[in-house]
């Protein structure tokens, strides 16, 4: 007899898989990059052609680089469908978008329909109280200011959560590898 096992149940910062998840928040894209470094598989980013800022690839996590594809959708017509598109697709691992616009229901109920289709996961890194009711969780991710010699810690909180309870983590993350240390409140 074969036992499912959830690991999010262990492991409170690993996304459910085939749904749609977002994140929010100044270190959402280290969020992304700690998730994409997690998740086998191919892996997609999706950035519209007017921001100027793009992950550098010399510096991404170990593997990331070598399974990751950009795409740069000119309109938010074409990112929600390229985003759609990349979560049915067979043998992506992670979708991670930046739409620029809130999220209607539907387009956050499509999102979710082609995740479970693809059994992919996706992540949506949306501007603060700009996420969709349809999305499984929602994060709150931050570099902790002020933090001393050490740059890396991050404050992620789970504020939104469909299928479980909502918390906040502290971890020491370097940016190099999935690896990632929790830090107690008291900084023992």
């Amino acid at each position: 007899m074969k036992t499912h096992f959830d690991t999010a149940a262990l492991d409170p910062l690993t996304l459910v898989a085939a749904r749609v998840h977002e994140a929010q928040g100044r270190a959402r894209r280290a969020f992304a990059l700690f998730q994409a470094a997690r998740s086998p598989g191919t892996l997609v980013w999706i950035i519209p052609t007017h921001l100027p800022e793009l992950p550098f690839l010399g510096a991404l996590p170990s593997g990331v680089n070598e399974r990751l594809h950009l795409f740069r959708p000119t309109t938010e017509t074409d990112l929600l469908w390229t985003v759609e598109e990349a979560l049915r697709a067979p043998g992506v691992g992670l979708v991670i978008a930046e739409p620029q616009r809130p999220l209607s229901l539907t387009a956050g109920r499509r999102l979710q329909l082609a995740a479970e289709a693809g059994q992919t996961r996706g992540l949506m890194l949306i501007h603060t109280d700009a996420g969709s009711n349809a999305a499984e969780s929602r994060w709150l991710c931050d570099a902790i200011p002020g933090a001393g010699r050490d740059s890396t810690l991050q404050r992620w909180s789970l504020i939104k959560n469909k299928k479980g309870t909502i918390g906040s983590w502290v971890l020491n993350w370097n940016g190099t590898s999935s690896a990632f240390n929790l830090v107690s409140e008291a900084r023992e």
